[in-house]
């Protein structure tokens, strides 16, 4: 692995891309940090438009060595597209093309570097929407989505990114473009490599072209606002929920300290309360009411304060408007924090919640939880001061004891970030010996050179 480029490698690029390669300092530098806040000034950064520049690409870092890590619009919070060894970043940022819908068949054809939210914008009028939606909608890239699994919301509902694929085409760290999957809904030839690559954060193989699964636009969304005494409670709720027939569209869960950011900084109405729940229920006109209806009784309960049905829409959207403001909000109450989105069975969660408030006790600082509790997935946020020696080494204490805590409730590390390098040491403890050696020798056979981002997912 070189941490210089040669001569040689740079001419080649130069001549391959022209204005698609660049080895200046501010983009090296621009290019080499992510939402993580981390940086590692890349060696080069390249701009492909198309697969076969893809290809020779690998191809020419394959020759001389050189690592590679893909990179979308950089909305990674675990560093996953950090080039800490060093070579060149990837941007697929000129490759942005919607190849084709097929609203007969509802699936989509499109490069990795379209836009999540003006993909929605093309499907609209033919009734269709992707479901993955995550907070970074408006910046992040169908290819990273795909890269980290992404989710959002309506995963309860209708999945996450790997729910919703059909097909890709990708070029592996061999330089070789396969062609896996297909444009079926129904597909058992074969090994399933399309559901292998999404989620494998850009180290097994380089996504060049997706096809999608497709959903129709439901005609009518209805939502409940509610409020509860405590966080228990609502995490009991959120299990009746799950536990009954009908599916929510949404349910997103806040703490009382989220409460508070959503009104305060967000513009939220919302009271003082201990938690709160958002549900969103969506159909046809004579079913949706039937829906919202068992959500609510399965929202009624122990600790209930208020239950509102938010049937204006503009109310529904401010209040998730103020939701996802929530993440760059929490600046406001410490000037550091340590983001992680566990996961587990959604019957546990309320020991998750208990246990994350007990951990906040223990360590003194504040741990703010928040996330698509339908799916069982739980932003916790550990706020503290980087500069204060006590602080921070009280934050990375506590954040082992998370993931032992979320792993006993037979849960997982991640349900949409990934793991970068900021969760890597922690593998060993999700995964025994003979399940890692499996990995590797998948990655192996991906890459045999470990050329494509190198120091992410499996640790040492």
């Amino acid at each position: 692995m070189t941490s210089h480029l040669p001569n040689a490698f740079d001419a080649a690029l130069t001549d391959l891309l022209g204005d698609g390669w660049r080895t200046d300092s501010d983009t090296c530098r621009d290019y080499g940090s992510d939402s993580s806040k981390c940086c590692a000034p890349a060696d080069g950064v390249a701009f492909p438009i198309n697969r076969d520049q893809v290809q020779m690409l690998v191809n020419l870092c394959r020759e001389h060595r050189v690592a590679i890590v893909a990179r979308g619009t950089g909305t990674s919070s675990t560093g996953a597209v950090i080039p800490y060894s060093g070579g060149i970043v990837m941007s697929f940022e000129r490759m942005q093309c919607i190849v084709a819908i097929h609203a007969e068949d509802r699936y989509a054809v499109v490069e990795p570097g379209v836009i999540n939210a003006d993909l929605q914008a093309a499907l609209a009028p033919h009734g269709l929407f992707w479901p993955p939606d995550p907070a970074s909608a408006g910046q992040c890239t169908i290819g990273g989505n795909l890269a980290c699994n992404a989710g959002g919301p309506h995963a309860v509902k209708y999945g996450t990114s790997r729910d919703n694929i059909l097909g890709l085409v990708a070029v592996t760290g061999r330089g070789e473009l396969i062609t896996v999957g297909s444009a079926t809904t129904k597909d058992a030839t074969g090994y399933d490599l399309t559901h292998l690559l999404v989620g494998s954060e850009g180290t097994l193989a380089l996504i060049v072209e997706a096809t999608l699964k497709l959903a129709p636009l439901p005609p009518h969304r209805a939502s409940l606002r509610v409020l509860y005494a405590d966080v228990g409670s609502a995490a009991s709720a959120v299990a009746r929920i799950m536990a009954q027939p009908i599916a929510p569209s949404m349910l997103e869960f806040m703490d009382a300290a989220c409460i508070r950011l959503a009104r305060d900084v967000g513009g939220a109405d919302l009271p003082d309360a201990g938690a709160l729940l958002m549900i969103e229920a969506d159909g046809d006109v004579d079913s949706l009411p039937h829906a919202l209806a068992a959500l609510q009784r399965a929202a009624t309960g122990d600790g209930l304060l208020v239950l509102d049905s938010a049937s204006d829409p503009e109310a529904s959207t401010a209040l998730w408007e103020a939701r996802k403001a929530l993440s760059p909000a929490l600046r406001s109450i410490a000037p550091g924090k340590i983001n992680e989105d566990v996961v587990v069975p959604v019957s546990r969660l309320p020991e998750l919640v208990r246990g994350i408030e007990g951990l906040s006790r223990e360590f003194a600082l504040p741990i703010v939880a928040f996330g698509h509790a339908g799916n069982g997935n739980v932003h916790a946020n550990i706020l503290f001061d980087p500069d204060d020696a006590s602080e921070n080494e009280r934050a990375h204490a506590a954040l082992p004891r998370l993931f032992a805590l979320t792993l006993s409730l037979g849960g997982t590390l991640s349900g949409e970030h990934g793991i970068g390098t900021a969760k890597r040491a922690y593998m060993a403890d999700a995964f025994d010996g003979p399940t890692l050696a499996t990995m590797r020798a998948v990655k192996q056979a991906f890459d045999p050179d470990g050329l494509l981002n190198p120091g992410k997912v499996l640790p040492d």
